[in-house]
């Protein structure tokens, strides 16, 4: 027997291989004969060869990250790596204190790692739900009902209303067949389906003889022959196209890169003290003690904690505004996205098919005006020829066409309730081999009257007459011809609309015989329209620094004329799929700027699109909600899904959520997004600036071969107790109101600035050297080291509150602030000297520690000495600002 294996759906995206077989673009008898069937279906022992031949008709599942595998994975760090060998030391030194302090420390980041990562192992899982569970096979002749996963390539499947596509088919018999494909294609229609082939480049929103699997049958019945299953569909190819792992956020490659400069760094200060202290003679004991300290002091232990508590934050404040993120890291990625590339349908418009424009002779008409007696007319018509139904809650349901003309008569009173539910005596509902639907209405006065909507050209042909102001005239082709060019250009959707009165005995049999000598009343426009707010929002992108494309399975005409509403500029038309094929990726990333509307996009397409954005440093989001849009929402740095429309899939694919489906929701979610990272900024810059403070004043009092300044338990009493509790609290910090009105930072900027980098070497080295110099004072005076150890870090606590402040705004003075603005940044930061100060007053806390009581001066003091970290910190954004200021001047001139 030859080889009759159907081709790899993934092959047939885009440009198709020549071997590969065009099932759409070839008769049925020929489809049949290459799979080796017949309309009779595949005889039993046939179909036992190639389900072994073939497998079965599922996705296969990749096995979960075994626990231990993803619990070593969060050892990769560096600093963790550091930290375990500094609780090691302490340890086998018995410094018990020390190192359950340091134990603490690391099962709590290590903890957050570990249950951040598991949360993310189910996107491909989700496309099992789309699988149908059984199918109707003809086998022998019989239809026989069978679980889809035997379903086999050459197999006669019959398909009706409700039920989804078990596997790729060719239709080889259609009875008013239609299928909603918007998850595969973004088409936002049922596609009406078809025996006829098309030709073999149709992309596979235009494959009108096919049904794919996981698509939706809504109306109608059929047969088709199966041409793939399992990963050999559509829906496998979209499968394959999401194996590769997301890529990562920028915020996670920034703070890799910093924990290995730290780790580095550490390492370097550790063996250079380590070496020094040996050489002028301490001990290897001491040197072990004095490493522990000085790694301790190095590592901003809390980082972990922080990142975790910011993204939560605003994690909490997003969901209030209908965004729920399933990622940690997605709250922060959207504050640094540079392009959102947005699917239409449903996101940037309402997905509900409305009329906007009615044409008659006598001119246009919109909802929400008193309409006159034509428009009603043409109302009248489109509402009265129609299969649309109400469901027990009064919503309208089915065709959207049908929707969008029944909704628009009775808004209008063009129609009443009772007359769109009283069955018409005769109705030929619409094909698309016809181009028009028509139903005989009996008025209570008796009058019969023939109602027909459809293809404005198909309903031309039919007429005579043409509705005017002063009565039916003879037809006028070119009048009709016109206005419907006007409303094609403007993107809508045009239903032509006629009617004829009827004598007694006219029309009184069915079938309906093709309708004739008609009076042409009107034109009505239907659109999917934007949603409220959508303009605005992209405005507000703009203003942002964010660039817009709009991403679409619809036609480039109709995606155009949206884009154009929602003020969307381009440059150049609109990309095409086709046109993608014949691109490379750098053509296609250049062609990407000149345009912002991509149509007729197939899930390869997507794919491609954020591929290029992200190749010229772009850090792209994605939304979407069908299974089209999955590959690219993984593929994104961000990826947004729909709740309410969204499938399973796009929704596990994606790292945010929107509940209510809007794209103004996203806007919002940028600014969160600005909001959060201006706290992991703020946070960071406190943390390793008083990091830089306690490695220098530890480095210099080793080289000093003075008793050591801190011991590695104060050393976590303050990075923990008070500073960490202070660092948490600048994760609360609200907005400022201008997150929106600055660009997007730079990729390449890093979690600090060059301006914060400068500043925390600044004031790092300033700290620093001001608690040695106390230390070291009080230690001339004959102070105990226990007395000299409470002056510095009682100094360095109280230059943690002022540093704190100093870091709630990068560019803003710490004048001009409210500081009950953040009252728990308030309360925190006061309260830690205040714990500080009980320690000292209860001995056997002060005891264990190795402290000593301070009089009321030396507070005072210590008070003063730490005033002059908020001096610098304001002179150096005075500094700053005049720098900001200047090209501005020179750009006036």
């Amino acid at each position: 027997m030859t080889d009759t294996r159907p081709p790899r759906p993934s092959e047939s995206i885009g440009a198709e291989p020549e071997e590969t077989p065009l099932w759409h673009s070839m008769g049925v008898d020929v489809v049949l004969r290459q799979l080796g069937t017949s309309p009779l279906g595949l005889a039993l022992t046939e179909v036992t060869t190639r389900q072994r031949r073939y497998g079965s008709n599922s996705l296969p599942l990749a096995p979960p990250t075994r626990w231990w595998v993803v619990l070593l994975r969060q050892f990769v760090s560096p600093l963790i790596g550091i930290m375990v060998v500094a609780n090691l030391i302490t340890i086998v030194q018995q410094h018990w204190v020390d190192a359950a302090a340091i134990g603490v420390v690391l099962v709590l980041t290590v903890t957050l790692g570990y249950w951040q990562e598991r949360k993310a192992e189910r996107e491909v899982h989700a496309l099992r739900s789309l699988s149908s569970s059984v199918a109707h096979v003809r086998r022998d002749g019989t239809i026989r009902v069978i679980p889809a996963t035997e379903v086999v390539p050459g197999d006669i499947v019959a398909v009706v209303g409700g039920e989804r596509v078990p596997a790729d088919l060719r239709i080889v018999e259609a009875n008013r067949l239609r299928v909603d494909e918007s998850m595969l294609t973004g088409e936002s229609l049922p596609v009406a389906k078809t025996t006829a082939p098309v030709h073999q480049t149709a992309p596979v929103a235009e494959r009108h003889d096919m049904a794919f699997s996981g698509a939706l049958v809504t109306s109608g019945r059929g047969l088709g022959v199966v041409v793939a299953t399992g990963q050999d569909t559509e829906l496998g190819a979209i499968e394959k196209l999401m194996t590769a792992p997301p890529p990562p956020t920028p915020l996670q490659v920034m703070t890799r890169t910093l924990e290995w400069r730290i780790g580095g760094a550490i390492l370097v200060a550790v063996l250079f003290l380590f070496v020094a202290g040996l050489v002028s003679g301490f001990t290897v004991s001491d040197m072990f003690q004095t490493a522990v300290a000085l790694t301790v002091a190095a590592i901003p232990e809390s980082m972990p904690v922080i990142l975790t508590i910011a993204l939560s934050v605003g994690i909490s404040r997003m969901a209030r505004r209908n965004a729920i993120v399933r990622r940690l890291p997605a709250v922060e990625t959207l504050g640094s996205t540079t392009v959102i590339a947005s699917d239409k349908t449903g996101t940037l418009t309402q997905n509900r098919l409305t009329v906007e424009q009615v044409w008659t002779v006598g001119g246009y008409w919109e909802p929400g005006i008193p309409a006159d007696a034509h428009t009603v007319a043409v109302l009248r018509a489109g509402a009265l020829t129609n299969e649309s139904s109400r469901t027990g809650t009064g919503e309208l349901h089915g065709d959207p066409v049908d929707v969008a003309m029944s909704r628009v008569a009775l808004d209008a009173s063009a129609v009443s309730a009772a007359e769109t539910t009283t069955a018409p005596e005769r109705h030929t509902p619409y094909e698309p081999a016809l181009g028009y639907s028509q139903s005989v209405r009996v008025h209570p006065d008796g009058q019969r009257v023939l109602y027909v909507k459809g293809a404005p050209e198909t309903l031309l042909a039919a007429s005579t007459t043409l509705q005017t102001p002063h009565g039916p005239r003879p037809m006028k082709a070119g009048v009709v011809s016109e206005a419907n060019a006007v409303l094609a250009r403007e993107g809508l959707r045009v239903v032509a609309t006629a009617s004829r009165r009827l004598g007694p005995d006219e029309l009184t049999t069915d079938p309906l015989p093709p309708p004739e000598r008609l009076e042409f009343l009107g034109l009505e426009g239907m659109t999917d329209p934007p949603r409220e707010g959508v303009s605005d929002a992209i405005a507000a992108c703009a203003a942002a620094g964010i660039a817009v494309k709009m991403v679409t399975g619809d036609q480039p005409a109709t995606a155009e004329a949206i884009a154009a509403r929602l003020g969307l500029v381009s440059e150049g038309p609109p990309l095409t799929g086709a046109e993608i094929a014949a691109l490379d990726d750098n053509m296609l990333a250049a062609r990407l700027e000149e345009t912002s509307v991509a149509a007729r996009m197939v899930p390869q397409d997507k794919l491609r699109i954020v591929r290029a954005l992200q190749s010229r440093g772009e850090v792209v989001a994605v939304t979407g909600d069908g299974v089209n849009d999955a590959p690219a929402l993984r593929a994104a740095q961000i990826g947004v899904a729909m709740g309410r429309s969204g499938t399973d899939v796009a929704r596990e694919a994606a790292g945010l959520v929107l509940t209510d489906d809007d794209f103004v929701t996203i806007v919002h979610a940028v600014e969160q997004g600005r909001v959060t990272f201006a706290a992991i900024r703020n946070a960071t810059f406190f943390l390793l600036s008083t990091a830089v403070a306690a490695v220098l004043a530890l480095s210099i009092n080793v080289l000093l071969d003075q008793p050591l300044l801190f011991l590695p338990v104060q050393i976590l009493f303050i990075n923990v107790v008070t500073s960490s509790i202070q660092d948490i609290a600048l994760a609360f910090e609200p907005a400022r109101g201008d997150e929106l009105s600055r660009p997007p930072r730079s990729p390449q900027e890093g979690i600090l600035s060059r301006r914060l980098w400068y500043r925390t070497f600044v004031t790092g080295a300033w700290m620093g050297l001001i608690v040695l110099l106390v230390f070291g004072w009080a230690l001339h005076l004959g102070d105990t080291v226990e007395h000299a150890r409470t002056l510095a870090l009682v100094l360095f606590v109280i230059f943690n509150v002022f540093q704190v402040g100093n870091a709630r705004a990068e560019t803003v003075s710490l004048l001009r602030l409210n500081p009950l603005s953040n009252p728990l940044l308030f309360a925190t930061a006061f309260g830690s000297v205040l714990v500080v100060a009980a320690l000292l007053a209860w001995p056997a806390a002060a005891a264990l520690l190795g402290l000593a009581p301070l009089t009321l001066a030396e507070w005072g003091m210590m008070g003063a000495l730490a005033l002059t970290i908020l001096a610098i910190v304001e002179a150096d954004k005075l500094i700053w600002a005049a720098l900001d200021r200047r090209p501005r001047t020179r750009a006036l001139r």
